[in-house]
């Protein structure tokens, strides 16, 4: 299909939550493929469908090469005590910060056909699946920073040639 351009800080459909997929129809499917062909960019572990200007609960990723995607994802489980974990955004461009992160995450969805995805794991795994299910809960990874940490972010935002 098509890679999408990434919206970017700023523009309203990233703060919003989005709704569920309720029926899986020509459109859900064409979003898939735009989420697959956008996240296999060299350089991306995921994006979700804000990030493309479509409020829907679906994000595709790209683990080690490992590129798919979950429709409806719930949060399910975290374990581990949260860590700050060096995390960056496609919609927040050049920022690069520590994000309070849980080392360990599942993520529950439906696929294509309406069968259960399960997507569970530790690492850039857990930290894409916490960071792609809040895009669709309308929530950067801007909020997950400490406060001095969010000052500095949100002046380097402001100071960015893409503001």
């Amino acid at each position: 299909m098509t890679v999408r351009e990434i919206r970017i800080f700023g523009d309203p459909v990233l703060r919003t939550v989005c709704a569920p997929i309720d029926e899986i129809d020509d459109g859900v499917r064409a979003l898939v493929a735009d989420l697959i062909d956008t996240v296999a960019l060299p350089g991306r572990a995921g994006v979700a469908a804000p990030q493309i200007g479509v409020a829907l609960r679906a994000f595709s990723y790209n683990i080690d090469g490992d590129i798919g995607y979950v429709l409806n994802p719930v949060l399910t489980e975290v374990r581990g005590d949260p860590v700050p974990t060096g995390e960056g955004c496609l919609s927040v461009p050049g920022l690069w910060h520590d994000a309070l992160r849980y080392p360990w995450a599942r993520v529950e969805g439906v696929d294509l056909d309406g069968q259960p995805v399960v997507l569970e794991g530790e690492g850039l795994l857990a930290q894409a699946l916490q960071h792609e299910t809040d895009h669709l809960d309308g929530k950067l990874y801007l909020s997950r920073l400490d406060a001095e940490t969010r000052r500095t972010a949100m002046r380097e935002v402001r100071e960015s040639a893409w503001f």
